[in-house]
């Protein structure tokens, strides 16, 4: 008995001895393979020459084919339906920031603050499609902005309700009849770009052959006047920004007065959309950071419908028409590309002449 009761002592204490022994040796190897492998250090952020920025899938599509892009960087709260950013090997890269204010100034946001770029000397190419009014292009321009307007800031009166001398319900915050300028106390209601990037783009892209399409040419021709009437071309005039997908001839009417009133009559009105002043206001952001250069950003616009009907067509009518004409989206998706390829190009192969700004016109 007492010989049984030593042998399973000494079993115990060998076991014992063994387990230590193993936990002994795990520790060790576990500072071994601590010190054998560090961690790696973070990728320095990509230095993007240009971003083009587009809204929804779409738009987006022609775009990294037509810049040849090799890349995908997922990138931390941008939308969960477009959650890359498409770079080539010239560091040209794309994002699609969803549609609407809050998509795209959250994503582009989030793009600004990642940390896996470095974006203090990129170009930023705002392209995207939109409502144009008649009298200042046709289904398939594509319109340079110098002014984006934001027509979505303000007080409305519903129509039925109007005082009887008032033309429409829409007037500026803190104003108490329409026709008098708000006193801009957001800080978002109105952008002004950099004129010399503005002339640049409109001198590498003017002659540009833009698409179109027989559904649209057949639908143009009730119009009677020019250039509403005519083949798309490139242009410049102004854009609006509100999330509200307005048509009809007193809302366009108002948008024209309301883009000469914030602008003190420089701007004119030509294209509506839903994001550019969320856009701008998250680049303006992160300029006051010293992440972006304000001076370095385009807008492009490219009309896919006419914000208002022909002579005697409703409002409802001509919405409705607008939406059955399948060449109208896919002209004016392309020809976003054929209007800003040309400048994004001139960009990344001449970088040296833009590095540090906008080259003078007379320079390739």
């Amino acid at each position: 008995m007492i010989v049984s009761i030593l042998q399973r002592i000494r079993c115990r204490r060998w076991l014992l001895r063994v387990t230590f022994s193993m936990l002994l040796a795990v520790g060790a190897a576990s500072r071994t393979i601590c010190v054998a492998a560090p961690a790696a250090a973070p990728a320095a952020p990509l230095a993007v020459k240009v971003l083009v920025i587009n809204t929804f899938r779409a738009e987006a599509a022609p775009w990294p084919t037509a810049l040849h892009t090799d890349r995908e960087i997922r990138v931390p709260g941008l939308s969960s339906d477009y959650p890359l950013v498409r770079c080539n090997a010239a560091a040209v890269c794309q994002v699609t920031l969803g549609m609407g204010h809050a998509n795209a100034a959250a994503s582009m946001m989030a793009v600004l603050y990642s940390g896996l770029f470095d974006l203090r000397r990129t170009y930023f190419l705002i392209a995207g499609i939109a409502g144009i009014d008649p009298a200042r292009g046709t289904i398939g321009s594509a319109a340079w902005a110098r002014y984006a307007v934001d027509v979505g800031i303000a007080h409305e009166i519903d129509a039925r309700e109007l005082p009887r001398d008032w033309r429409d319900g829409i007037f500026g915050v803190g104003t108490d009849a329409p026709g008098k300028k708000p006193q801009l106390e957001y800080r978002t209601e109105v952008f002004r770009l950099d004129e010399a990037l503005l002339q640049k783009a409109l001198s590498l892209s003017h002659q540009v052959a833009l698409e179109d399409s027989d559904d649209v040419r057949a639908y143009r021709a009730h119009y009677q006047r020019s250039p509403a009437n005519q083949p798309p071309q490139v242009t410049q005039c102004d854009t609006a920004t509100s999330d509200t997908w307005w048509t009809g001839e007193r809302l366009g009417e108002h948008a024209r007065r309301w883009t000469a009133l914030l602008t003190d009559d420089e701007g004119i009105y030509c294209t509506t959309q839903e994001e550019d002043n969320a856009t701008l206001t998250a680049l303006t952001r992160g300029a006051q950071s010293g992440l972006v250069d304000i001076k370095r950003v385009a807008v492009l616009r490219s009309g896919s419908d006419f914000d208002r009907g022909y002579a005697n067509q409703s409002a409802f009518d001509a919405l409705r028409a607008q939406f059955a004409l399948a060449g109208a989206v896919r002209i004016s998706v392309d020809n976003l590309v054929r209007a800003g390829l040309p400048l994004v190009d001139n960009i990344a192969q001449h970088w040296d002449l833009w590095r540090n700004g906008v080259p003078a016109n007379n320079v390739p």
